[in-house]
């Protein structure tokens, strides 16, 4: 028999891109395409329905492998990165038997958090002993102060345990977080302390002491284009600096480690990853390094606490898991997810359990680390990668224009930026154009969260200790860096502990599609308040639903039917009730301008402002 050489889809013709145009657009029955189907993005770039092999012919940055300049695809020819725990330490010997036991459950990678009140001559001796240094990839975050005589004391006992070609870590030297969280300079020369850590950990190879923590801008509500944006121009402000205090670039460069966060955004963050070391390789490479391999972004990716939230607080998983995966698909070096729980309590034992269990499940259950680069060559991914590159560069240009990073901290412009983003999202969580499911979507009806919130603020940094005053010389406007969810969160355990607990009864009558879908609407939206919901099936007449609502006690009564019907369920609605409640129509229906005419002015619908329209009914119901 002659061997079937037929290809499977020979037989069908190619598609142009027109003709898929011309086929969406028949389904929209007339709707524009443009408003229907193209989405414009926080980064200030459109995004289209649809991309085909056409929309990357022409891009550069598909010509590389991983593990080759520019490194778009990834710095290495694996994927294995590795899995982080952070650990406040307070106690060197506590801090010691707690890495002991994670290295045991899967961590590869431990971040210590140093209070200052710990560095103490051999407090090294302590917090790392039995702890294997070639095995374990070692992180420190202190005070900007202590970095010095962190690094030094890191150095000595390194070289004690023979391990200077074999250790992997850092020291988060951050002078910056000062001027970024209090609006204070840092009272030393920056560039003299930078050059001085760099010369001490010199024999260190892979010892990285200068930190751009990018994740600062992310928790703070930055967009994704400004915090790669500020990213490499603080990646920057550290090659500018130490080049000129006479180090060479290669060694400036490897001497940086990026902590970047990571947002739910899934594929901008994935493109996000990969622009990054594309355009921080081309960055290095200006400075006229030696070796390419000086061009390769060390980033350590953390998830979000920007979006995390205390009600639906098991959410938090979901948000974090789809973070960690767009971290791990785009080539990250380590990953630190964070407890679901840090938002109202120190993370337990369980909670940091799962924590590390869901990177766990990306490597043994998904296998994750087995491919490098899978979004490589998808159409979507490599022009989203592009676009975001653009931007970032237009923001990173605009800070070098206006004298470099440092000096953007300075006059507060970088603050200003991210807390007007910040501003920007609490307005759009107000009006539900972002969601966070359990908040101001679809929240638990009866969840009560007052009681178990044992420590205000846990995500307001690493607590080393230190004094947040500055040289006097500079105050600015700090981040603000208020969660996503806090406004909510506010309104809903004032109304917790209020004592009080407003009932809204839905009276749903008419259009069975029309009340079912409204109701459905409005006890989503006054469950975000913490209101107790009286839900129904629906009523014959407008006075059974009336008199229902009063035997009911409630507080707040919701007439939900079609915009047909109110004008004439309205007005008998408001009547029938007689100011004994509050009246809400669910809609913004045509009649609205006569029911207005008629005393009836408060309509619940998708445009409205959902956090103001639950103030002003707390105000009133919990007096």
């Amino acid at each position: 028999m002659a061997e079937n050489k037929e290809k499977l889809f020979d037989k069908f013709p190619p598609v142009s891109t027109e003709e898929w145009r011309a086929k969406v657009e028949t389904d929209l029955k007339g709707a524009d395409f443009q408003k229907k189907l193209v989405w414009r993005t926080n980064e200030g770039f459109n995004v289209q329905p649809m991309y085909r092999a056409e929309d990357i012919k022409d891009l550069k940055t598909t010509d590389s492998l991983p593990g080759e300049y520019p490194y778009i695809r990834g710095t290495r020819t694996d994927n294995n990165w590795a899995i982080r725990q952070e650990i406040v330490v307070t106690d060197c010997k506590e801090a010691n038997a707690k890495a002991k036991e994670i290295l045991n459950k899967g961590i590869n990678s431990i971040g210590f958090k140093l209070k200052k009140n710990v560095i103490t001559d051999n407090f090294l001796s302590e917090l790392l002993d039995g702890i294997y240094l070639s095995a374990v990839e070692l992180n420190f975050a202190c005070c900007p102060s202590c970095a010095l005589e962190v690094a030094n004391a890191l150095v000595a006992y390194i070289k004690a345990n023979n391990a200077t070609d074999t250790f992997r870590g850092s020291i988060a030297f951050n002078p910056f977080k000062r001027l970024l969280k209090h609006g204070l300079d840092f009272p030393k020369e920056i560039k003299q302390e930078a050059a001085e850590l760099v010369k001490a950990v010199a024999d260190v190879k892979n010892l990285r002491v200068l930190a751009v923590d990018s994740a600062m801008l992310n928790n703070a509500g930055a967009y994704i284009y400004q915090e790669l944006g500020y990213a490499l121009a603080w990646g920057n402000e550290w090659m500018s600096m130490l080049t000129d205090a006479g180090i060479e670039a290669d060694e400036a460069a490897r001497r940086i480690k990026f902590d970047m966060g990571i947002s739910s955004n899934y594929f901008m963050e994935i493109a996000k990853f990969r622009a990054a070391r594309m355009l921080w390789a081309q960055i290095v490479k200006q400075y006229g390094p030696k070796c390419d391999c000086a061009c390769k972004m060390n980033v350590h990716a953390t998830t979000s606490e920007f979006n995390q939230t205390i009600y639906d607080a098991y959410v938090n998983l979901l948000r974090s898991q789809t973070e960690s995966m767009s971290a791990a698909i785009a080539g990250v070096d380590s990953i630190t997810v964070t407890p679901f729980d840090k938002q109202y309590k120190t993370p337990d034992e369980f909670s940091e359990r799962l924590a590390r269990n869901q990177q766990l499940l990306l490597k043994e259950e998904s296998h994750l680390d087995r491919i490098v680069d899978p979004a490589g060559g998808s159409y979507y991914v490599e022009t989203l990668t592009v676009s975001i590159a653009n931007e970032a560069w237009k923001l990173f240009l605009e800070v070098e224009d206006n004298g470099g990073f440092y000096a953007s901290l300075k006059t507060g412009a970088v603050q200003k930026a991210v807390n007007e983003s910040c501003d920007k999202r609490h307005t759009d969580v107000a009006r539900r154009k972002e969601s966070l499911l359990g908040t101001n979507q679809f929240p638990n009806f009866n969840e009560m969260a007052a009681d178990k919130i044992e420590t205000e603020g846990c995500c307001s940094g690493n607590g080393c200790g230190c004094s947040h005053e500055g040289n006097g010389e500079t105050a600015v406007e700090a981040l603000r860096g208020t969660r996503a969810a806090s406004d909510f969160e506010a309104l809903r355990l004032e109304t917790e502990r209020s004592g009080k607990r407003p009932r809204v009864f839905m009276l749903t009558i008419g259009n069975l599609a029309m009340r079912i879908a409204r109701s459905q609407f409005s006890s989503n939206f006054f469950a975000c308040a913490g209101y107790e919901i009286i839900d129904n099936l629906g009523f014959d007449t407008v006075q059974q639903g009336i008199d229902a609502a009063i035997e009911k006690k409630a507080d707040i009564v919701v007439l939900c039917s079609s915009d047909d019907e109110y004008a004439t369920y309205a007005p008998e609605a408001f009547k029938a009730l007689d100011g004994r409640a509050e009246f809400v129509v669910a809609g913004n229906p045509a009649c609205a301008d006569d029911l207005k005419a008629a005393g009836i002015d408060q309509f619940i619908h998708v445009r409205s402002n959902v956090l103001d329209t639950l103030k002003a009914f707390n105000a009133k119901l919990l007096k």
